[in-house]
């Protein structure tokens, strides 16, 4: 059984979670600019809660591909003032911060994050794993090569499970000795991988439970959907959902997702079909 500590509060993994996305970006594939104020944000936070997140994961650098590289000073002016109102409006709330820069995660610790959801593990700025020892809160590190803006030209695998699995071999052992007791792993679907190894990845994800420790998924109205079925990504909710199932079989603790309630749907039925 799995529990992770956020701020005191011991959440149980052995029941699959659901982390809400709120991008604060203009440029995020599928809700970027969405929001326009603070009652836009107070309103979709609630509705994730309501709706069922335990999680809400919010980023503001665009980690798509060719995305922008913004400043540390751009990202910490999008996500500090979220953090400020999230932290006003809501009581023990589990905010996860979505970036790679240390001084993005501590300034966003201070106010109010309690997990960092990390695209490099680690691997694009040297003071993270140290920062997030220093704060003692969960760590999601993905698998990923290269940056946002070179990913696409590096899927050449040997075996795509081996290379990922020796990759967290490295990045837990690194994260386990500088002092972080909460890991949490994502295969990182999309990031250095050709829509074929995504679907080999989704096929054989349990194969990563080798490290013993938490997968979160995130497929959430991906390229892998919506360029497989020929849509839009605001066409993808129903082969999210699809997806999803397979995730959980797959043995994923959390699901990363836009659409919360949906996912807390599949979660139920995923629950009664292994129950029977």
């Amino acid at each position: 059984m799995h529990t992770i500590n956020c701020n005191g509060r011991l959440i149980d993994l052995s029941t699959p979670r659901v982390m809400g996305i709120v991008n604060v970006t203009p440029d995020s594939f599928y809700d970027g600019g969405k929001l326009k104020s603070d009652s836009d944000l107070i309103n979709q936070v609630t509705k994730m809660l309501t709706d069922g997140a335990t999680f809400i994961d919010i980023g503001g650098y665009s980690s798509r591909p060719d995305g922008v590289n913004i400043s540390v000073d751009e990202e910490l002016n999008r996500v500090i003032p979220v953090l400020e109102v999230l932290s006003k409006e809501f009581n023990n709330l589990n905010i996860s911060i979505d970036s790679f820069r240390a001084k993005v995660m501590d300034q966003a610790i201070q106010h109010g994050a309690n997990m960092v959801n990390d695209i490099s593990a680690g691997t694009l700025d040297e003071k993270v794993i140290e920062t997030v020892a220093h704060h003692q809160i969960p760590y999601i590190m993905m698998h990923m090569r290269g940056t946002p803006q070179t990913m696409k030209s590096l899927t050449d695998y040997d075996n795509l499970i081996k290379d990922i699995n020796i990759y967290f071999s490295q990045r837990i052992a690194t994260a386990r000795a500088a002092g972080i007791n909460d890991v949490i792993i994502d295969p990182g679907y999309g990031f250095a991988k050709t829509i074929d190894q995504n679907y080999h990845l989704l096929k054989n994800q349990r194969l990563l439970k080798f490290h013993d420790v938490p997968i979160l998924s995130g497929i959430s109205r991906k390229s892998m959907i919506y360029k497989t079925l020929d849509i839009k990504a605001s066409q993808a909710l129903n082969g999210t959902s699809a997806l999803h199932m397979i995730c959980l079989q797959q043995e994923a603790s959390i699901l990363r997702v836009h659409d919360v309630k949906e996912a807390m749907e599949v979660i139920q039925l995923y629950h009664i079909l292994e129950s029977n």
